[in-house]
């Protein structure tokens, strides 16, 4: 068998970046002269937790140019996964992978900021309905967006991932050229929905699905040579996502009663506004990788290598609506602003021998801050230059809620962090 650096699967539900760096440079290949066959079988656990503020625009003095931000509350997200995958030659070079996450738990909180209470919050304290009409009673204005303390409670089986891989140079056959590979990674819509409209909050009840539908395609390339004790590495992905079927739209909610949870429903399923306008509209993200794999200690006549990996990460994530920190708690898919992911990521590789080894890793994010609720208000379908507001326009996005979608009311991620740390296994055969 050839040599191969250890790999870790990662698997994700829209961070393309989460891989080890050892797969960065492997590949699986079959049909050598010295090697008729490469199999690769990865065993990882994964956890994920990311924390931010949340705040919230509140206008003073109804002066459009005085809006200030109110911290509301702390939101945090716990991602507890088992990656399973494997990987093996089709040809030389060549490389086909199957990957499969399980997801233990997908938990998020919401808690009050210091200062903040029942009685000066305005998530507790909200003023309208969605349709953008005053909430009152006989106590005042007191409508409620949603409870705070609060928390849900997901998990199932995640999507598969389906992956193709050439390395059009290898450095292990040919020493004057670096490893570069090219590959496609399909994460294809098999998880069971996630319909946000539902009360995950029991945590002896159901845990709700964690399936967004969307196909993603990524598509990558890496680039890695080794010198001496030194190896590094580059990567470049892209992933494209596309509506699949039986995908969640906010329009599902059109049925329900009276005030809801969209401002113009009875625009639901009429032209513009169709179930795929409404729909999931995932983001596109495009990663970043610069890295170094360092070998320290390595004994070539046993296979055991011990290496030390350091990594800068990078990502863009683009607008769209889909499921981000609020959806649970106001449950519907919210458009969220583009936004950065820059960090790090620190991990070592032991190899005991050449059919056995055991990875760690830990990686920290900061994600700069992005507005939360930021759907449109509508479409100016007469071409007159402006969108009519008024009740019972065609032009009003049902989607849209004057609660939080309206400027002066949206919410806003801030001081926001993701850690991850991954411990895992791979057996080569």
């Amino acid at each position: 068998m050839h040599r191969f650096r250890a790999v870790i699967a990662a698997l994700t539900l829209g961070v393309p970046f989460a891989a080890s760096a050892a797969e960065i440079t492997r590949i699986a290949s079959s049909f050598e002269d010295d090697d008729p066959f490469d199999l690769f079988l990865d065993v990882g656990f994964e956890r994920t937790q990311t924390r931010a503020k949340i705040v919230r625009e509140q206008l003073r003095d109804g002066d459009a140019t005085n809006v200030p931000e109110v911290n509301e509350l702390w939101y945090k997200g716990v991602d507890a996964r088992l990656n399973l995958a494997v990987a093996f030659g089709l040809w030389k070079d060549l490389e086909f992978s199957f990957k499969l996450p399980i997801v233990f738990q997908q938990n998020e909180t919401w808690n009050f900021v210091s200062g903040t209470t029942q009685g000066n919050s305005t998530i507790t304290n909200s003023c309208f309905n969605a349709d953008g009409s005053p909430y009152s009673t006989t106590e005042g204005c007191v409508g409620r967006l949603f409870q705070v303390p609060q928390e849900s409670y997901r998990g199932g089986l995640g999507n598969v991932h389906f992956g193709l891989a050439y390395a059009f140079f290898n450095q292990e056959k040919d020493n004057t050229k670096p490893t570069w590979i090219v590959g496609i990674d399909y994460e294809a819509p098999t998880a069971k929905q996630r319909d946000p409209s539902l009360d995950n909050t029991d945590p002896d009840g159901d845990r709700g699905n964690v399936g967004d539908r969307v196909h993603k395609y990524q598509l990558y390339t890496t680039f890695s040579r080794k010198m001496g004790v030194a190896e590094p590495y580059f990567k470049a992905s892209h992933t494209i996502p596309v509506r699949g079927p039986g995908a969640y739209s906010n329009c599902d909610q059109s049925s329900a009663p009276a005030p809801g949870n969209l401002g113009a429903p009875y625009n639901c399923y009429r032209e513009p506004w169709t179930r795929q306008e409404t729909g999931i509209k995932a983001p596109s993200q495009t990663a970043l990788t610069f890295g170094m794999e360092l070998v320290p200690f390595e004994n070539a006549a046993k296979s055991q290598k011990f290496t030390l990996d350091l990594r800068l990460l990078g990502n863009y994530v683009g607008r769209g609506r889909y499921y981000n920190e609020l959806s649970s708690a106001l449950r519907k898919l919210l458009t969220s602003d583009d936004y950065l992911q820059v960090g790090g990521q620190v991990g070592v590789t032991a190899r005991a021998a050449e059919a056995f080894t055991i990875r760690a890793s830990g990686n920290f994010l900061y994600n700069t801050d992005h507005l939360l609720t930021s759907e449109s208000i509508g479409q100016d379908l007469n071409g007159d230059g402006t969108v009519d507001t008024a009740v019972g326009s065609p032009e009003l996005n049902p989607t849209f809620d004057w609660r939080y979608d309206l400027v002066s009311r949206r919410f806003r991620a801030i001081q926001s962090t993701t850690f991850r740390f991954d411990l895992g296994a791979t057996f080569s055969f």
